[in-house]
């Protein structure tokens, strides 16, 4: 009793004095809610708060929970993909790509871009790669070197689309429960690569940038089976996230506790995790404040050397080359994958890749139209999500 009084006059010490809490959502954590010395503080505070393995277990088990019932999928049944489709396979410089559709609500379907070795024998790790806000990242070039480059080195890739965006075309981006979306398509584009042949079920992993970096720490803190994880630009102690498929569900805020991003990523301890960071954004510190208290926690395992940071203080927010190259060696080492399929001349090509269009990428065209049962338009999706 006195330790959830405890946490309950902490949350609401951060909602009075470090919280910059919207009166209309007063539940809801989102962007810039602390300053960076007010974050530092609550962390402190939570490292003594959870200072050894049972005391950190009980909260990241906490965590979790809150992070299903924030979400509202607590006592959510969530399914096997069906109408599976893939099509259009292109065969490339050591690597195939092929165009995906499945469905993971009924009416919902996830797009996206499978890529997969060439002249491979054995059990294959898998990759899921969610991408950041933008103009349809899934068919930019920065997300096809990245997915090229990891199935030439071995693994089976799977991109897919943020709803809204890409083919993902049936309701807006922004609508009010994004976060709860994707969280049911990304657990269930997780289903769908781990029930392709030859997955070796213990060699997963995720990666994304920005948005996609948390959808990254979310699915790898609720989802055992994500067994690497590499959130790039977007873990931070006081930053939640500008958008509401991140922020805009309460899954930080909760009757027991408080949590922040950064506590979320630690919860994947003591499995290896990449942080990369750079100077330009709300991953400015991670050297100095996030990586210290998620490496503090992963010490509790004896595995903080399973645990990196790669901060490049003069660069900007994006999964650019050189955090592509901070990566690749990261995922090489923990997935076996095979680096040396990779290197020309002791250095990471990714030259040899092709940049397909986006008419060649694209799941919907006129020869595979989008199923005839898929719900569209914002209010019927909502409808959809407020029924589940």
């Amino acid at each position: 009793m006195k330790t959830v009084s405890l946490i309950l006059a902490l949350t609401l010490l951060c909602q009075i004095v470090f919280g910059q809490y919207n009166p209309e959502k007063p539940d809801l954590c989102q962007g810039k809610f602390f300053t960076v010395e007010d974050a530092k503080t609550l962390h402190d505070d939570f490292a003594k708060r959870y200072s050894n393995k049972k005391s950190w277990e009980k909260h990241a088990q906490e965590i979790r929970q809150g992070i299903l019932e924030g979400a509202e999928l607590s006592n959510f049944i969530f399914k096997k993909p069906t109408n599976i489709t893939i099509h259009s396979k292109k065969e490339l410089n050591g690597y195939s790509v092929e165009n995906v559709s499945f469905q993971s609500l009924e009416g919902i379907y996830v797009t996206g871009n499978l890529y997969r070795p060439l002249k491979t024998e054995g059990k294959l790790a898998g990759i899921l790669c969610p991408h950041g806000h933008g103009t349809d990242p899934r068919f930019a070039a920065y997300t096809q070197q990245r997915c090229a480059t990891l199935a030439r080195m071995g693994a089976v890739v799977f991109a897919y689309d943020m709803i809204g965006m890409g083919d993902s075309q049936q309701s807006d981006h922004k609508i009010e429960k994004a976060l709860k979306l994707q969280i049911i398509n990304s657990k269930t584009a997780l289903d769908f690569l781990l029930d392709l042949p030859n997955i070796d079920k213990n060699r997963i992993a995720m990666t994304g940038e920005s948005g996609g970096g948390t959808q990254t720490f979310i699915l790898s803190a609720i989802d055992d089976r994500i067994k690497v994880s590499a959130p790039v630009v977007m873990v931070s102690g006081y930053f939640f996230g500008g958008c509401v498929c991140e922020s805009g569900m309460a899954i930080h805020k909760r009757p027991t506790h408080q949590t922040t991003n950064v506590e979320i990523a630690a919860t994947f301890a003591p499995k290896p995790m990449i942080l990369v960071s750079d100077g330009d954004d709300w991953t400015a510190n991670t050297p100095t404040m996030e990586y210290p208290y998620i490496k503090n926690v992963y010490s509790f395992y004896g595995a903080a050397n399973k645990v990196e940071n790669v901060h490049l203080a003069t660069e900007k927010h994006d999964y650019g080359i050189s955090k592509r190259l901070a990566v690749y060696p990261f995922l090489a080492k923990y997935l076996k994958l095979d680096l040396q399929k990779v290197m020309i001349d002791g250095k990471i090509d990714e030259d040899s890749n092709k940049i397909l269009t986006r008419t060649e990428l694209q799941v919907f065209d006129e020869r595979h139209s989008r199923p005839s049962n898929a719900v569209i338009g914002n209010n019927e999706v909502m409808k959809l999500l407020e029924k589940k």
